[in-house]
């Protein structure tokens, strides 16, 4: 985990923790991080904890005084997933980020696990310096969604919604709700996810102002960008956008309070991927793009970042200097 602030017109780049992996600590967090209300950094992690089958782990800054230029966070695992097996709490959290309730509950997803180790939602629940890890939702069967490789997110009404990677009509993914009832969850399927063959749907989703849902549909395929619209109680699924990346993408789409869409595509080959910007215009969508060089990073992933001038950060897995393999990856800004 690192941090970059900046220093006139560069940038500082801060460790604040290296992951050990099992038996206590995380290890490959595919996840990004959120912020708590607490101010602290909150993630999971696909492998470590006490099973290696995943983490939720915590980082904040160090209590105590350090004399080094580079100071470690204080990292703390709230949960590891599979105290026994079969899996039944889940595990192997994915690549979605984590959520809080307005009550300081975290809700997440994990890949497998549950009672037909399909994945699973998860909940947990803080109490007396403690977390208590409950599942809300198990996917049974991929008929109706699987493998739940985006995170959850709320609306107004306290609602979760999110996506499958696998299952539905072409077992290309599904989005669903999440509705509280009693003292537990209903689960709805909402649509089949479904841009082009092989096209997995690995990121999360995105809600505007009008309770319209965005996502994108990939996983190492291309694939494309897709809606989701309320209509006389049902909702109507729409493909915005199909991306000419090899690799398609892997995040979460990113709205800004225009209303345009912003998101990553990962690239194989000799394509080595994009930064898109979906644009609303006269009932459709104008597209454009930045695409890398592999000098200047290769294969986004994750879910591109906004600040107040409108520029545009994320991070790339490959491309860039570095010995490993074609280059270790690199943290990049565009500036309109």
């Amino acid at each position: 985990m690192f941090r970059l602030a900046r220093e006139g017109s560069g940038w500082i780049l801060t460790p604040l923790h290296s992951f050990a992996g099992e038996p206590n600590d995380g290890a490959e967090p595919f996840s990004g991080v959120i912020i708590g209300p607490d101010g602290s950094l909150y993630g999971a992690t696909y492998e470590g904890g006490q099973n290696n089958a995943g983490a939720v782990y915590r980082l904040r800054p160090s209590p105590t005084a350090c004399g080094s230029f580079s100071c470690p966070w204080e990292e703390t695992v709230l949960y590891s997933f599979c105290p026994q097996r079969p899996c039944g709490d889940g595990a192997g959290p994915g690549f979605g980020n984590l959520v809080f309730d307005q009550a300081g509950n975290l809700y997440g997803t994990t890949i497998f696990g549950g009672t037909g180790n399909q994945g699973v939602v998860f909940k947990l629940t803080p109490s007396e310096g403690y977390w208590t890890e409950s599942v809300i939702y198990s996917f049974p069967s991929c008929d109706s969604g699987c493998v739940p490789q985006g995170g959850p997110i709320f609306d107004s009404a306290g609602n979760l919604y999110g996506t499958t990677s696998q299952g539905g009509a072409e077992n290309t993914g599904v989005v669903y709700e999440l509705s509280p009832s009693g003292s537990g969850w209903t689960e709805q399927t909402l649509t089949s996810v479904y841009i082009a063959p092989y096209a997995l749907t690995y990121g999360g989703l995105a809600m505007d102002g009008h309770g319209n849902l965005f996502g994108t549909a990939g996983g190492g395929e291309p694939g494309g960008v897709f809606e989701l619209t309320p209509s006389n109680g049902g909702w109507m699924f729409n493909v915005l956008q199909t991306l000419p990346d090899s690799g398609g993408p892997y995040d979460t789409p990113t709205l800004d309070a225009a209303g345009n869409v912003y998101g990553t595509s990962c690239g194989e080959g000799t394509d080595n991927g994009s930064v898109f910007k979906l644009t609303p215009s006269n009932g459709g969508w104008i597209y454009t793009s930045v695409s890398f060089n592999g000098s200047n990073g290769e294969c986004p992933i994750g879910s591109a970042v906004l600040d107040a001038a409108g520029n545009i950060y994320g991070t790339a897995g490959l491309g860039g200097p570095g010995t490993c393999g074609p280059g270790c990856g690199v943290v990049w800004q565009i500036t309109p």
